[in-house]
């Protein structure tokens, strides 16, 4: 389908470009660089501006809303500080594969190279983070280039996309603009590649799959369903990537994160033969790239061939969509002789992952509690930090698109991202858990919910320290703590100063009382949880690391 406008303003262009994508926010902190452009979208009725505090969060909320949503996330800023502030966003939406596109408002053309008020060449100083860069210098190439950003940010490996805009190029007007529709690939595996595929099962004794966030971008989660059960074939998730097989089913085997259990990690190690789909293998997944070995056959099926034997060399490489490939290894003829050790997998991920009847903390009481009262179709964020491990090890994600994390492990990122998701679908119940240390970094983003009445729940958990860099010290430098110590602060209480509600809670009764409560609210809540800062990870507390470093 394609559009023809004439004498069109190079903003206006911009906007009908947002309204083909069915972009409905777009965040930004505000810049007299770009002025023109939220004038145009205050006349667009479709678009919502979302005006945050600080450019790291509104890229966040970008984020967030392009995971949820499934389009690209939209975020506006201004020069060199701008562009800095938010490319923490831009950095996360590289490592996670997510399409984002951001457009930076540039100095006047007539400035460039004198070092002008805030002057940074934007296109190379997100190179290198960025899946591309452009500067436009001509008005007639707007509709062109900015319909190019985002078929770029959704092809193949998705990913964040930069555009510098001069101050002046908003001056001038368009004698004509084309505006198409941005088909996305959706290549299939060749009969070839299936027959490799099949030809490595055949002989497989014990073979296990590793999805990824392509998997989530294909959605296709209920054919990796139909492809696990037909064949009998255990599933492990991918760092960050949970809720992409239903964890109560008797095929999931775990999720390979950070301080993963090792019957888990045991899982992936005993397998002869690892399908990879849609993962990248990263550092996280792979624990520090040492999970496979030469002696398993590795599948690596991938929409981006830069992604295959980039860490791993594959048996057999598949460039393909998650979807298309699932859809023609359905075909394949193969046998499962593996059911029982499918099954003894699967017993030890439930009793690594099972909660006890008597919780041994409050964090564990915590995850017990979002498990019971959290609806199905619930949507949960995290920021990095050690409170996310209960999360990880813990909580059974049942449905599709229900879990949203940040694989660059970026601190401020939990409340941001669920700003997006909530935006994106703001008839179900958002949450964001937070540790003290990271909700700090942008919890001037609670006001903006509260500004535009997006009732999202933020769960922070306070025990006054960097948790994890804390646990890393006392591993490698016991007693001797420095920076790690922060200050008591009430999250509760300031979350009230943004207009928003606040609950400190010490017990699981009163925790769950203020989640039920926030369910039904109508602005944003802040669930203050007070944790013991002895218990410093799931698996062990600052005295028994003490105890560790001493008997060395």
């Amino acid at each position: 389908m394609k559009q023809t406008i004439r004498n069109i303003s190079v903003a206006k262009a911009i906007v009908h470009c947002l309204k083909r994508e069915g972009i409905s926010h777009v965040f930004c902190v505000p810049g007299e660089s770009y002025l023109p452009l939220m004038d145009a979208i205050f006349d667009e009725p479709s678009l919502q501006l979302i005006s945050a505090r600080h450019e790291g969060g509104a890229s966040f909320m970008a984020e967030g809303y392009a995971k949820a949503s499934g389009k690209s996330g939209v975020v506006l800023a201004t020069r060199g500080v701008g562009g800095a502030n938010l490319a923490i966003g831009v950095h996360t939406a590289k490592q996670d594969s997510t399409p984002m596109v951001v457009f930076l408002g540039q100095v006047h053309s007539h400035f460039r190279g004198r070092e002008g008020f805030q002057e940074v060449d934007l296109d190379q100083f997100f190179q290198p983070i960025a899946k591309w860069t452009v500067e436009i210098r001509e008005a007639e190439r707007i509709p062109e280039l900015v319909q190019r950003a985002f078929r770029v940010a959704k092809t193949g490996r998705p990913g964040p996309v930069v555009i510098s805009l001069p101050e002046d190029i908003f001056f001038q007007d368009i004698a004509e603009a084309v505006i198409t529709d941005v088909a996305v690939p959706r290549p299939a595996p060749s009969a070839e590649d299936v027959r490799g595929v099949q030809e490595i099962l055949q002989k497989a004794k014990r073979p296990v799959v590793i999805a990824g966030g392509g998997v989530k971008q294909a959605k296709a989660e209920q054919l990796l369903r139909l492809f696990a059960e037909k064949y009998s074939i255990p599933v492990a998730a991918a760092f960050r990537r949970h809720d992409v097989f239903p964890n109560d089913h008797p095929l999931y085997v775990g999720h390979l994160g950070l301080g993963t259990p090792k019957p888990i990690i045991e899982t992936v190690k005993q397998a002869d033969a690892v399908i990879a789909i849609g993962t990248r293998l990263s550092e996280v997944t792979t624990q520090d790239y040492r999970l496979l070995s030469p002696d398993q056959a590795l599948i690596h099926i991938d929409i981006d061939s830069d992604v295959l034997g980039k860490v791993y060399p594959p048996a057999v490489a598949l460039v393909a969509d998650g979807k298309e490939a699932l859809s023609k290894l359905l075909e394949i003829a193969v046998q499962p002789s593996w059911r029982d050790w499918a099954a003894a997998r699967r017993k030890q991920y439930e009793q690594a992952s099972t909660l006890p009847a008597e919780k041994r903390n409050f964090n564990e009481a915590v995850i017990a509690s979002l498990q019971q009262h959290l609806p199905n179709d619930a949507i949960i964020t995290n920021d990095a930090g050690n409170f996310a491990g209960w999360l990880h090890t813990f909580f059974q994600f049942t449905e599709k698109q229900m879990y949203i994390g940040p694989t660059s492990g970026a601190m401020g990122y939990g409340m941001p991202a669920a700003v997006g998701a909530k935006l994106a679908f703001p008839e179900r119940i958002v949450v964001s858990l937070s540790g003290d240390g990271g909700f700090m970094m942008t919890m001037q983003e609670l006001e903006t919910a509260s500004r535009y009445h997006i009732p999202i729940i933020s769960i922070v958990f306070n025990n006054s320290m960097y948790g994890t860099i804390r646990m890393h010290q006392e591993l490698h430098f016991p007693k001797r703590v420095i920076g790690t110590d922060l200050g008591h602060v009430s999250f509760a209480e300031l979350a009230k100063c943004f207009n928003a509600n606040g609950v400190r809670v010490e017990t699981e009764d009163q925790f769950t009382g203020a989640l039920i409560q926030s369910f039904t609210e109508t602005k944003p809540t802040v669930i203050e949880v007070m944790t013991d800062p002895n218990q410093i990870s799931v698996a062990a507390t600052i005295d028994e690391l003490r105890k560790r470093s001493n008997s060395r």
